[in-house]
């Protein structure tokens, strides 16, 4: 049976924080603040190729805190992971990097979030889960969206 096809291949080659910003504007008097803040969670994902069968796929969250008017804190963080894919089907792999390699990333993002939160003196923020598959299937339809309205 030498007619097999070849093996897919998913492989996580590296993890990283690509960009991490603190901001406490505020300090030292936001500290007296007794009031629980509003906090506001942005969240943006972005997929590339950087070499042959190598991707990159980046998460980055926008966490901004505040307290009447007030900016209690604001932590931008990109996380962003490297894979190896290769031999899977063309109309597989944006699903791929738009579903399965945000999933793979999310939980160490959420971990700097928290931790940067907590280094600047505030109880840390954990992220809510995201659903990533229902994230791209809505922006699929936007994009097929905004392609039938011209």
């Amino acid at each position: 049976m030498s007619d097999q096809e070849p093996q897919a291949v998913f492989a996580i080659e590296k993890l990283y924080v690509k960009d991490a910003s603190l901001e406490v504007p505020n300090a030292p008097n936001i500290f007296l603040e007794r009031e629980a803040p509003e906090i506001d969670v942005q969240l943006a994902t972005q997929s590339a190729p950087i070499a042959e069968d190598v991707y990159e796929t980046s998460l980055t969250a926008t966490v901004t805190a505040k307290v009447g008017d007030k900016i209690m804190f604001l932590v931008e963080v990109t996380q962003a992971g490297i894979f190896r894919i290769a031999q899977i089907p063309a109309e597989q792999l944006d699903p791929v990097l738009g579903i399965g390699c945000p999933n793979i990333v999310f939980p160490y993002l959420r971990e700097t979030v928290s931790d940067l939160v907590n280094r600047a003196g505030f109880p840390p923020v954990i992220l809510n889960p995201v659903n990533f598959e229902a994230l791209y299937m809505q922006q699929k339809q936007e994009l097929a969206n905004g392609a039938t309205t011209h």
